[in-house]
């Protein structure tokens, strides 16, 4: 993925645009192939998918915010918030994952998955750094041989 190394507040945001649209699409396709079979279906599944949509939305824009608290403060705690929150969403989407209906469904839950273990694994790196910077891992250097 990216090269950010404590950004966690962007890779929340990229985490909300993409999940958001994609959930938009599967809403959008769920909606049209119910309304589709059957006429008494739609407008309940419009509600169902229409709420579903805005919680989501709610879920993941707090998400964002613990994710650019953590990021901005370099704080321990709100890391650790953090890791917790997208271990639960980590779960919700690998349950959805398993049990997909559609396979539009199954590809949204994946990358849902995988954007938050992104988060985790940024949040984890942020949490060891203890408040300082991150840097890249040292790399042994050898000395340049004089001609």
């Amino acid at each position: 993925m990216l090269k950010l190394r404590y950004e966690t507040g962007t890779a929340t945001l990229i985490q909300f645009a993409v999940v958001m649209l994609l959930s938009f699409v599967n809403g959008v396709v769920s909606i049209i192939s119910t309304c589709h079979g059957s006429q008494g279906d739609c407008v309940s599944n419009s509600l169902v998918s229409l709420v579903l949509i805005m919680l989501q939305a709610i879920w993941l824009g707090f998400i964002s915010v613990v994710g650019y608290a953590a990021q901005d403060r370099r704080s321990r705690r709100i890391a650790q918030l953090l890791i917790g929150l997208e271990g639960l969403t980590g779960l919700v989407a690998l349950f959805d994952a398993k049990h997909f209906p559609t396979v539009l469904g199954l590809i949204t839950s994946l990358i849902d998955l995988c954007f938050a273990a992104w988060v985790i694994l940024l949040a984890w790196r942020l949490m060891r750094a203890k408040g300082g910077r991150i840097t890249a891992p040292a790399r042994s250097r050898r000395p340049a041989h004089k001609a």
